[in-house]
């Protein structure tokens, strides 16, 4: 089998990059699986000083599986190793840089908030886009919005309207934007910068920084998770997983 997430360590920063272009290097099984295990390689590893989550190809992630997720039961629907993934990035004591050289779009958009720095190319887009195939943004909610203003956060959860990198940083998602041409060196820039670091030092300050944030992640994890269950299995969930299979209009949508 193909491996759709690779690792690699080179000077401290371990680089870890979703590679699964032909489906816009969606969250499948597999590759949930695969980014799990290499989060906590990387994290176990005493060299590694700085992860990077990068992708290959032209979108950065965009969001579940639909594909798995269509017909799939409230127990069974595809997320269950996703608030882990999100819960060790955002918890790492290692930090860890997102490399956004394109679209992401809802699960993909959860992963760029839960890490402590992300840069995007200038052209990448975001979009909270779960409402329009009748599901909630429910699960990645617990790491995005810390980062969102509140009135930003009702305006795109809601409408699921895409947004450019420019919006992204006025509104606390991403720390910058750069021309594509210029996206590793500032990947690099912010790199050696944490790399300058204590790496204890750094570890106690995330957990002084995640202190500040209100409730426990493991409760709204395990709330959150409940509820996208029970959308993904909905008939509004099911038909737009259909429609968008199909490439057509939910049925809600028809007419509108």
């Amino acid at each position: 089998m193909t491996e759709l997430v690779h690792l690699d360590v080179a000077a401290g920063v371990a680089t870890i990059t979703l590679d699964s272009p032909g489906n816009r290097n969606a969250l499948s099984a597999q590759l949930r699986g695969e980014l799990l295990a290499h989060l906590q390689a990387a994290i176990d590893d005493a060299d590694v000083r700085v992860i990077v989550l990068s992708h290959t190809g032209r979108v950065f992630c965009s969001g579940m599986d639909l594909k798995e997720s269509r017909g799939a039961g409230a127990q069974n629907q595809g997320v269950n190793e996703f608030p882990a993934i999100l819960e060790l990035i955002w918890s790492s004591p290692t930090p860890v840089v997102a490399r956004v050289a394109g679209p992401a779009r809802a699960g993909g958009v959860g992963l760029v908030a839960a890490c402590d720095i992300a840069v995007a190319a200038d052209d990448a887009t975001f979009a909270f886009s779960e409402v329009r195939i009748g599901v909630v943004p429910a699960v990645i909610s617990v790491t995005v919005l810390p980062r969102l203003l509140p009135r930003a956060a009702h305006e795109l959860f809601l409408t699921g309207e895409t947004f450019d990198g420019p919006r992204a940083v006025r509104i606390g998602l991403i720390n910058s934007t750069v021309p594509a041409g210029d996206l590793d060196a500032e990947v690099a820039r912010y790199a050696e910068m944490l790399r300058l670091g204590a790496p204890g030092a750094l570890a106690a300050t995330k957990e002084m920084l995640r202190r500040e944030r209100p409730a426990a992640l493991g409760a709204q994890f395990a709330e959150m998770q409940q509820l996208s269950a029970r959308l993904f299995a909905a008939e509004e969930g099911q038909e737009g997983m259909r429609a968008f299979a199909e490439k057509r209009p939910p049925a809600w949508a028809v007419g509108s």
